[in-house]
């Protein structure tokens, strides 16, 4: 039997049915699979029994996965293995993080609207998450279709942003909730890196924002009218008739475009119940501008 696409809207956001992932995907199934993530960007896998190997195996079709950013920090032995991001509210002993944990106020940017490794100078092109164990209230992911919003932009802002790059980096999602707390080892392991605010997405050949709350300055921009600029396109980008929210269920896996998408996790109270999640991350085929052809203007 072959697998059925079922969309949740015309262009974005697709159930993906009768697969079992645990298992040797066919060649004609990973061509309906990949036919389906350049129209829809975002898929959900209902009902997989993964073990964390078959999850990277699965991940490991669509591209090399990258190695968490969890190896550059010291402040909490890891709890996953180092291609799993973990997403999760728990230590390594899998108990819930308490409320001035480092590794906890850290995610908490994960509330904000952002794209997976847009800080890194090869992005990511896919993220796959796995639900393992979720809060009965709250903890939904909202998901943004850049394409759309693109689509949707006046042509004046459209010929505006055309060829911008915006710097990006880890540090300025966490500056943005407060948090500052950083070794110099830690910035010196991720320094920002330049990323296009428009790009095209090969498979479909459809334009489409390229945002983050990673993104701080606009290169040739001030300080202030850059990050203005940004606010503006994050805010167009996440009108309602944009986002696809999903309520997850227990081993629901849910794969999306990284390139042509924007994600927050809501809040639940992340102090009571356990939310185990775990990312595996495809890497993008390399830099933004370099993929577009834009020279990135000197610091």
């Amino acid at each position: 039997m072959s697998v059925i696409v079922v969309p949740l809207t015309e262009s974005f956001a697709a159930e993906i049915g009768d697969i079992d992932l645990s298992q040797p995907v066919a060649p004609s199934d990973l061509a309906t699979i990949n036919e389906a993530f350049a129209k829809y960007a975002v898929l959900i896998f209902p009902d997989q029994r993964l073990s964390q190997g078959q999850h990277l195996e699965f991940a490991k079709l669509f591209g090399p996965l990258e190695t968490t950013i969890g190896v550059y920090r010291k402040d909490a032995p890891l709890r996953l293995p180092t291609e799993l991001a973990d997403v999760s509210n728990l230590n390594h002993e899998n108990e819930v993080l308490g409320k001035e944990s480092r590794v906890r106020l850290f995610q908490l940017g994960n509330r904000l609207w952002h794209t997976d490794s847009s800080f890194k100078r090869v992005p990511a092109r896919a993220s796959l998450l796995y639900a393992r164990t979720i809060a009965p209230v709250g903890g939904h992911t909202e998901f943004a279709d850049e394409r759309a919003a693109y689509d949707a932009l006046p042509e004046e802002m459209k010929r505006r942003i055309e060829t911008l790059v915006a710097e990006h980096s880890i540090f300025n999602s966490r500056a943005r909730l407060g948090f500052t707390n950083f070794s110099e080892e830690e910035r010196r392991e991720m320094p920002p890196v330049p990323q296009v605010l428009v790009r095209t997405i090969p498979e479909s050949g459809r334009k489409s924002l390229y945002l983050a709350s990673h993104a701080g300055r606009i290169f040739g921009m001030s300080e202030a009218d850059g990050r203005a600029l940004i606010d503006h396109l994050i805010a167009h980008a996440t009108q309602r008739q944009f986002v696809y929210t999903h309520r997850w269920r227990v081993n629901d896996l849910v794969m999306w475009d990284n390139r042509c998408t924007l994600h927050r996790g809501t809040e639940f109270d992340d102090l009571r119940w356990k939310r185990d999640v775990q990312r595996a991350t495809v890497c993008d085929v390399a830099n933004s501008c370099e993929q577009e052809g834009v020279a990135i203007a000197a610091a």
